[in-house]
């Protein structure tokens, strides 16, 4: 059946390629921030364990609100490792750094996303698609958050 949303088929499109790499992003962060959750160790595991599993968590709900938001704009979500490998501006992480080096490497991902989210504006206000821009600054306050509350850690 036809989607009559008021946003054009092209439109719909542009913001699920946009959608895509935001969910590419988060799921890749939340495998990230999960292995680091199990594979942190030194003085500060306890906190680092714990805010991790906080983060990953938070990151599992978010990737299901992203892809159905996709689903609701009428295409398919990418659901493969391949398929979020290709799409991602996040790395996967090889080896298990120092706490320290989780901590700056989550950072700079958490501040990925957010710009990744930050770039669909554009066309989300060409196309008035107020949902999706919702969607997108309740996203870009949990990352911008994050990363500050990640980067108090580190400080002197």
């Amino acid at each position: 059946m036809p989607i009559h949303i008021g946003i054009e088929e092209q439109n719909r499109r542009e913001i699920v390629q946009g959608l895509s790499h935001l969910l590419a992003d988060t799921y890749t962060l939340y495998l990230k921030t999960h292995n680091f959750h199990w594979n942190v160790t030194g003085p500060m595991f306890r906190t680092l364990h714990l805010m991790f599993e906080e983060q990953y968590i938070e990151l599992a709900l978010a990737v299901d609100l992203i892809a159905e938001r996709i689903r609701i704009l009428g295409f398919p979500a990418p659901g493969t490792y391949g398929e979020f490998a290709r799409l991602s501006s996040i790395k996967e992480e090889e080896g298990v750094p120092s706490a320290e080096d989780m901590i700056r490497k989550l950072i700079e991902d958490q501040e990925a996303v957010v710009r990744t989210a930050r770039s669909l504006f554009i066309v989300l206000e060409r196309s008035h698609d107020e949902p999706t821009a919702d969607l997108l600054t309740q996203r870009m306050q949990v990352h911008e958050k994050t990363a500050w509350m990640l980067k108090s850690l580190l400080a002197e």
